[in-house]
């Protein structure tokens, strides 16, 4: 599969320092694909720079094989045909929704407007809303008015920069999955900026977490859940106990959990067993080594921490336990992450 966005070396620099640092990404047609990092990773940089919409320092940039920048050139953000969503939608309070989705369709006889923006409309279940203006809708009415705004003029790339941030928590879930349904039946390729993990779990094909201006790591939810290349990113998507190891000659390591197998290669002697909440589980036991020393309602699961041999464990179990409580604590099979002690 063809690449829809290929980014290599890009470097943007504010008031002297590097915002990104030698930055490159690959993003195929029909993908969708998260920047996710904590404010100030340099995440909406990144968005912006592809839509044109701050100069650059260095690098080079092609959208389905067209250059966009390198050392001789840099389209206008205009000519890109990439399509933007904002945080706040930035639909024009003055036009109804049928206005609102047709303002990009420059150039277009009438006819071809009515019939792209009833389809868009359609498209997006908002059937019959094309009189009302956006003061009338819903957040997420209003959120459909701009996918169906950025999609009617065909764009090569839609970029959403934290696209779900103002939709009801109740809401949020079911919208996502509604919108990712729409992008795939539509081979949209889109790239979209959050720091929620739930949210890129649930609406991306691929992540790029993203720290101090740089891609820490690229690739699917579950590659990067369960084979994080640093802490940084081990830490980001999900929580986890460390665990101190030493590693044996018989492919095996020593920890205070007892011996376990190691199909890895490890470099380094001060080492660090990450273990995720869901490669544990515990039962109430009055001979058990472990002693529950935290618990949390969690509504479909409570969280433990749970002290065992002198490691602190975090576990999510629908065991209903108290703090104090002894339990027998099991790791499932796993291949395990280790790190370096920082």
């Amino acid at each position: 599969m063809s690449n829809a966005l290929s980014v290599s070396d890009l470097i943007c620099r504010y008031n002297g320092q590097a915002v990104l640092s030698d930055l490159s990404l690959d993003v195929e047609k029909g993908e969708i694909v998260c920047l996710l990092g904590a404010s100030g990773c340099g995440k909406t940089t990144l968005l912006k720079a592809i839509a044109g919409l701050l100069p650059l320092d260095g690098g080079k940039m092609t959208i389905n094989g067209r250059k966009i920048i390198d050392e001789k050139c840099n389209v206008p953000p205009e000519l890109r045909n990439v399509g933007m969503i904002f945080q706040d939608y930035a639909l024009f309070p003055h036009l109804t929704v049928g206005e609102n989705v047709a303002f990009g369709l420059t150039g277009w006889d009438k006819s071809h407007v009515t019939a792209r923006v009833k389809e868009m409309l359609s498209l997006v279940k908002l059937d019959g809303l094309e009189n009302r203006y956006p003061h009338q809708l819903s957040g997420g009415q209003q959120q459909r008015v701009a996918i169906a705004r950025a999609l009617a003029s065909k764009p090569d790339l839609l970029l959403l920069d934290e696209p779900f941030s103002n939709i009801d928590t109740q809401v949020r879930h079911s919208l996502i999955q509604e919108i990712r349904k729409i992008f795939k039946q539509q081979g949209v390729t889109a790239i979209f900026v959050t720091h929620s993990r739930e949210e890129a779990f649930a609406f991306a094909d691929k992540l790029a977490v993203m720290n101090q201006g740089v891609i820490e790591q690229y690739g699917s939810a579950t590659d990067l859940y369960y084979c994080p290349s640093s802490r940084f990113v081990a830490d980001f998507l999900g929580h986890g106990s460390y665990v101190p190891v030493s590693l044996n000659d018989n492919e095996s390591m020593t920890t205070p959990l007892g011996d376990w197998p190691v199909e890895q290669k490890a470099n380094g002697h001060d080492l660090e067993w990450l273990i995720r909440p869901q490669n544990l589980t515990i039962l109430p036991d009055d001979t058990g080594d472990g002693v529950v020393s935290e618990a949390q309602f969690m509504g479909d699961s409570c969280r433990y921490l749970v002290e065992v041999n002198g490691q602190t464990l975090m576990v999510y179990s629908n065991q209903l336990l108290d703090t104090g409580d002894k339990v027998k604590l099991d790791i499932r099979p796993h291949p395990p992450i280790l790190f370096s002690v920082e």
